[in-house]
């Protein structure tokens, strides 16, 4: 029995610097664009980043945060009011098809926040909704580090806030 043991020794460590060098390291990137939400209450725009980390070459995570920048003009009972996105965050499992080597599609699924706030003269309301988020996309780049990228989210309200669909052109950088 103990020569068994001392054997399954010697075997784990011949194999384990095989196993070091078969696992990579992982790729991180980041991305800076634009973002259209189109929702119930209307449609906003938002400057939106992302840092990401693939830890395989088909699974990683990212984390995503968004300000808003274009804002929604509405009227109600002939009173003029403005419908703004105040910010938004995500983290998202990322699942990565890679085509070509400078091609690839994803698909991700995450939870967020985002805040919107409505303003009319004296009064401003603000509302806070948590969502379940998922989505598809691509990537394509030019070169080993840089890209484009499109991507589609659905945004699932929990506390009876409707959904929302987000549109995103993007710059992508792979570092």
């Amino acid at each position: 029995m103990r020569n068994i043991l001392i054997a399954a020794a010697a075997v784990s460590a011949i194999a384990a610097p095989a196993m070091a060098q078969s696992m990579q390291s992982p790729t991180y990137y980041g991305t800076l664009g634009y973002s259209q939400l189109d929702g119930s209450q209307g449609d906003l725009g938002a400057v939106t980043g992302r840092l990401g980390a693939k830890f395989t070459p088909n699974l990683g995570v990212e984390g995503e945060v968004s300000f808003g920048v274009k804002d929604e003009d509405f009227t109600v009972a002939g009173v003029n009011g403005k419908l703004k996105h105040n910010y938004d965050a995500a983290v998202y499992g990322v699942a990565t098809l890679p085509v070509t080597p400078q091609f690839e599609l994803f698909g991700r699924v995450g939870y967020g926040t985002t805040e919107i706030e409505a303003k009319i003269p004296g009064v401003s309301a603000r509302e806070d909704g948590d969502s379940w988020n998922y989505g598809a996309g691509a990537n394509y780049f030019f070169d080993g580090q840089n890209g484009v990228r499109g991507d589609w989210t659905r945004r699932d309200f929990r506390s009876g806030g409707g959904e929302a669909d987000i549109y995103s052109l993007n710059y992508v950088r792979r570092f």
